[in-house]
């Protein structure tokens, strides 16, 4: 589902996630009150959700849509790239960010990984989360309550922190997909988390990554 105010942009993202053969647009909305209301009908996987919109902005929508529908994944998809814009949008429960001058390929790449459980999250604006978090979080105590990582699992961590795609950790770690995406889930679970958004914010809150 492609949520914009823009009909132009509404409908030149559905053109460019159309060309993927698995993916379907099943729906379209021009605000946040009318994205909520088309989730409830329509229940889409994904959500691509601008940010600035009359009415009811992206952040508001997406606390909405991540409260009341957990199973459905928000993509933010807009131009704005302000820690003012991106902190609240996670915050929100987006489980990616994109910006609109993204490639084809990297926007079709970003809906398959929050549909996945995966993040989409540029190196820049994975650094800006872990600092923020840093920066408004006291002296860290809460790595003691987290149950610890493996070794792997922490060099795991420690490429997510620098915004690296599940393949790009593969690569570096020169292990398959599906066993960083399994290191991944096991993070999840050890640390009752549902994507690597959270994942890194409960990370960076714990002093276990630094941001570069």
């Amino acid at each position: 589902m492609i949520v914009d105010d823009d009909p132009l942009v509404r409908s030149a993202l559905s053109h460019f996630v159309s060309r993927d053969p698995e993916i379907t647009v099943i729906a379209q909305a021009e605000d946040g009150v009318e994205a909520i209301s088309t989730v409830e009908r329509e229940q889409p996987d994904v959500v691509m959700m601008d940010v600035q919109m009359p009415e009811m902005d992206g952040i508001e929508a997406t606390g909405v849509i991540a409260e009341r529908w957990p199973h459905v994944r928000v993509l933010a998809v807009t131009t704005l790239d302000g820690s003012d814009t991106v902190l609240p949008m996670l915050s929100a429960g987006a489980s990616g960010y994109l910006l609109k001058d993204s490639s084809a390929e990297e926007i079709v790449t970003g809906v398959r990984e929050v549909y996945s459980g995966a993040s989409s999250l540029s190196p820049r604006i994975a650094s800006m989360l872990i600092r923020h978090v840093r920066d408004s979080t006291p002296a860290a105590t809460e790595a003691e309550s987290l149950e610890p990582l493996t070794e792997r699992e922490a060099e795991v961590l420690q490429c997510l922190a620098q915004g690296m795609s599940n393949a790009e950790i593969a690569k570096t770690l020169i292990v398959s997909e599906g066993t960083v995406k399994a290191h991944l889930g096991r993070m999840m679970a050890k640390w009752h988390l549902r994507d690597r958004v959270q994942i890194l914010v409960t990370a960076a809150h714990a002093g276990l990554v630094s941001f570069r």
